[in-house]
């Protein structure tokens, strides 16, 4: 599938980018660029799309996105039209050999080479993981001259070296970037996210992408290297994730708010997806 190629700017004052963003939908859509991407979710959630990867995110969250790897976050709704939560995201886009080539290849430099390398498949430290990395993220954007420089360095060892941090996109991902099906993968992309909580049927989901429902189903799995159902049942769980973290509805309800329609299965697939069962994910993250 492809997503679109955009331009990350620079100033002749700073060698990377470095931003921060409280609008909920600054590049909400799927896209990927020549630099790394490192991202810091101070305040917001939703879902994920890295690689071939559909997870929920969360405050806190740290994720480091290397260079053409597509992605997307698609913040909750309640960031959008005065809903009640406010976004707060510190963004650093920057050449993964800005610094250039010799100083990678110091030997004193491995684990910055290395993490940069391990970062074509996203890199994920989930929020509460380890607040002191998104502090020094901050501090990246508020700092000048060289201080901005070693903190982004202090940021990416300390990232490629935490036990608890957590490979994105599958091994094997592959992106194959043909422009003419760009707006047909989006369209996709767009309308199962908004569509997720209903019966989406073969049909309906083909004549989206403009192909017949006999196409569709090779179509999407040689484009994603997953079948539909799969992409639709990942999206769905991480909306369950999230509803069980929030823990203002009993599990059945969850089960049909997020468009399962038949309980055994919602609990087969959580499982298969997380690792864990609904009640089991809910009390890593809830303290009754």
């Amino acid at each position: 599938m492809k997503p679109q190629l955009l331009k990350v700017s620079t100033n002749i004052v700073h060698s990377f980018s470095a931003r921060r963003d409280t609008e909920p939908d600054v590049n909400s859509h799927w896209h990927y660029h020549q630099e790394a991407e490192l991202v810091y979710f101070k305040s917001g959630s939703g879902t994920q799309f890295i690689g071939d990867s559909i997870e929920h995110f969360k405050t806190g969250d740290v994720v480091l996105v290397g260079a053409n790897l597509p992605h997307y976050w698609k913040f909750d709704d309640e960031y959008f039209a005065g809903g009640p939560s406010t976004a707060d995201v510190f963004v650093v886009h920057f050449n993964d050999n800005f610094w250039g080539d010799v100083f990678l290849n110091l030997p004193e430099n491995k684990a910055i080479k290395d993490t940069l390398d391990n970062s074509k498949r996203g890199i994920r430290l989930t929020g509460g993981t380890d607040e002191q990395i998104g502090r020094l993220i901050e501090n990246i954007i508020s700092n000048e001259g060289p201080a901005k420089i070693m903190l982004l360095m202090q940021v990416i060892t300390a990232l490629g070296s935490h036990p608890q941090r957590q490979a994105l996109a599958s091994m094997g991902f592959h992106y194959n970037f043909q422009e003419a099906e760009k707006d047909r993968i989006n369209a996709i992309y767009n309308y199962t996210i908004a569509n997720f909580k209903n019966k989406i049927k073969l049909d309906e989901i083909a004549a989206i992408a403009n192909v017949s429902p006999n196409s569709f189903c090779r179509f999407f799995k040689s484009r994603s290297h997953k079948t539909y159902s799969q992409f639709i049942n990942e999206i769905r769980v991480g909306h369950a994730c999230k509803l069980l973290i929030d823990n203002q509805l009993n599990v059945k309800e969850i089960c049909y708010e997020s468009g399962f329609y038949n309980f055994a299965s919602f609990h087969k697939y959580f499982k298969q997806i997380t690792g864990k069962s609904p009640l089991g994910y809910q009390k890593t993250f809830v303290r009754n």
